[in-house]
């Protein structure tokens, strides 16, 4: 069977931030199952700009919505700033408003974060807004990330909860 390729998102815009180990666990697990395509340049986009998001696309742009087209399925792992998500990430799902990259895309959605709840739902709002297609299974919200995870996941409980994941969104893509 083929394996499917997936993008992963890391919302957070620190370099050795707890998503992007989260995504690293993610990977790690699944390596023989799925491919990763991980995107940790958020930063990198220029600032959105309606009058260019149907003509005179940045290519940076272009290229990002490519890889979220050429994906079977999309995982967001971000924190959680001030209630929200981070702008970076909003930044890039604004991008992708005028268009259908995340329609029907199968995704996975995780806010890791000291508190997360209000991120959390703003992201699955957000993303039920595009039409993306997830479920209760395949949304994780981690409180309390600092303590769980220190260069690895240190928390049993939140392993088990990612491969709990894993299983729904391998499922989801199907």
């Amino acid at each position: 069977m083929e394996r499917l390729n997936i993008l992963a998102i890391i919302g957070s815009a620190s370099e050795n931030s707890s998503n992007r180990q989260l995504v690293e666990f993610l990977v790690a697990s699944s390596e023989n199952e799925l491919n990763w395509i991980v995107f940790n340049e958020l930063k990198s986009l220029p600032h959105f700009d309606p009058e260019l998001s149907v003509n005179n696309t940045p290519p940076e742009i272009t290229a990002f919505r490519a890889l979220i087209e050429q994906a079977d399925g999309v995982v967001i792992c971000t924190p959680e700033y001030v209630f929200s998500i981070p702008s970076g990430l909003k930044n890039a799902i604004e991008w992708c408003v005028s268009t259908t990259v995340f329609s029907e895309k199968p995704c996975g959605l995780i806010t890791a974060s000291a508190q997360g709840e209000k991120g959390h739902e703003e992201l699955q709002l957000l993303m039920k807004t595009l039409m993306a297609t997830f479920t209760n299974e395949t949304t994780l919200l981690i409180s309390g990330i600092k303590g769980k995870v220190q260069q690895g996941i240190v928390n049993s409980q939140t392993q088990s909860e990612l491969e709990k994941f894993l299983i729904a969104l391998t499922t989801l893509l199907k």
